[in-house]
């Protein structure tokens, strides 16, 4: 990663030049038997139409804020990724009645409709599959993303120093983001091609940064799992050998 990169968009974009068909995010989830992989190069073009999504059909701009309410899953890191490329700040488990703009899994859809602004609701099906009967009051975000662009420009140039991201007592700018992101991956030992798989909650900083930032910023990847209860200890050494993980942190 280059030492110039300020937010986690930046972050995406160096890993993109860098190497773009290696693996940033494998995620599994156990009570589905769900697996995904998805490259640098398809991560970063799910960021973008989900960026497009949000600075257009959304009218979302930078200050704004979002409150998340998803588990640990790619499409979570997806939006996480996507705020950063447009400016907005994240709330992970914020109020929504507080927040200008509400992100929802299918669990918290009667939590979310507290928000005023837009609001954006998540199946988590496999293969990012639409909701069978699209929730009222709510975009499907299966059917909206596919037709925005492959491609990404800011209205506005992203300030690393505004506020990018909230979780618990926590408020961190991009800048101060991407340094912490450093900080715990060289803690974790990570490094270019290093493989870290995960079972944490993205409820905590140390579940996000395990699950996406450290890796990201270190130049490795993760194998990101949802549910890892219940994967019993042969499964998940198994799982550790197949997927060459070299850290975890579960």
């Amino acid at each position: 990663m280059n030492a110039s990169d300020r937010t986690p968009a930046d972050l995406l974009r160096s890993a993109l030049a860098a190497d773009p068909a290696r693996p940033l995010v494998t995620f599994y989830d156990d009570a589905t038997g769900e697996r995904v992989e998805l490259s640098v190069a398809t991560f970063a073009n799910w960021v973008a139409k989900t960026a497009n999504l949000l600075q257009g059909d959304l009218a979302a701009a930078p200050g704004d804020r979002l409150a998340l309410l998803l588990p640990a899953h790619w499409q979570s890191a997806v939006w996480l990724l996507a705020c950063s490329s447009v400016g907005v700040c994240v709330e992970v488990g914020g109020d929504p009645a507080d927040a200008d703009l509400v992100v929802s899994g299918p669990d918290t859809l009667e939590e979310a409709r507290a928000c005023s602004g837009e609001r954006v609701a998540l199946a988590l099906r496999p293969l990012g599959g639409r909701f069978p009967q699209p929730p009222a009051g709510f975009a499907d975000y299966a059917v909206e993303v596919p037709g925005q662009g492959d491609r990404f420009a800011p209205y506005a140039p992203v300030d690393p120093a505004a506020p990018a991201l909230v979780v618990g007592d926590t408020e961190l700018s991009g800048a101060d983001l991407v340094e912490r992101a450093r900080t715990d991956a060289a803690e974790l030992g990570l490094g270019p091609g290093s493989r870290l798989l995960t079972g944490r909650s993205y409820g905590t900083w140390q579940g996000l940064s395990a699950g996406l930032y450290a890796p990201l910023a270190a130049g490795g990847s993760v194998v990101l799992c949802r549910n890892l209860g219940k994967l019993p200890q042969e499964g998940l050494e198994k799982r550790i050998a197949d997927e060459r993980v070299t850290t975890t942190a579960v």
